[in-house]
């Protein structure tokens, strides 16, 4: 998909990888539609802030009408609550597959009609290494990343009718606030995996694997 005068929605676009992907489409030539649960948290020049809860369908609703002439939408909002599955608090558990999840799916059927309105573009869903490896100390994040990898693979092909495009990063540890208590040294640059995310994007790559570590637990799926 062509990123020049896309007309892009980013979720969770007030810190973090969001803030970083809504900055680089402004630099690639694309309108933004910054979206945060706070609005008045995002700092970014040249975007248009939005309001979007992405866990409230009445939220999403008013997104997708303010953001009628969308082409492009981010999925990246997201949470880590850092729960156990058998011992964990299961309303922590509830918000992790209620965000990553529902959400993710709730502003894909929002925005799905409006990007098919415009003429087509695509869905870009930040998803993570924990799609596929289920360590038990997340073991709500990664249930939840597992089941929007899921949901990205199937809408894919119920999108590609109506030229929309969808797609999904796969990253390890960033240096965002998310992953403050992780070492330096195995945490990647978000402004590099930004770039390497809009450049597989706009290659049209159904799957984009930003970092040594995701390609490699990729690689080894099949075995």
């Amino acid at each position: 998909m062509e990123l020049t005068n896309a007309i892009a929605v980013v979720t969770g676009a007030n810190r973090g990888l969001g803030r970083i992907l809504a900055a680089q489409l402004l630099e690639r030539g694309a309108k933004v539609y910054a979206t945060a649960r706070r609005p008045e948290t995002i700092d970014l020049p040249g975007v248009t802030p939005l309001y979007l809860d992405i866990t409230k369908p009445e939220s999403i609703a008013e997104a997708a009408a303010t953001a009628s002439d969308a082409t492009l939408l981010v999925n990246n909002a997201g949470i880590s609550t850092h729960a156990q599955l058998i011992d964990g608090d299961l309303d922590a558990i509830r918000l992790e597959m209620e965000t990553h999840y529902f959400g993710t799916l709730a502003t894909t059927r929002a925005f799905a009609p409006v990007i098919a309105g415009n003429g087509g573009g695509g869905i870009l869903n930040v998803l993570s290494v924990l799609s596929w490896v289920h360590l038990p100390q997340v073991g709500a994040y990664a249930a939840a990343k597992a089941a929007a990898w899921a949901l990205t693979n199937a809408t894919r092909a119920e999108l590609a009718e109506k030229n929309i495009q969808v797609s999904a990063l796969h990253v390890a540890y960033m240096d965002t606030d998310m992953a403050a208590s992780v070492p330096q040294e195995d945490k990647t640059d978000p402004a590099l995996v930004a770039k390497i995310a809009l450049d597989g994007f706009a290659a049209g790559l159904p799957e984009i694997l930003a970092d040594d570590l995701t390609r490699t637990v990729k690689a080894g799926l099949a075995s």
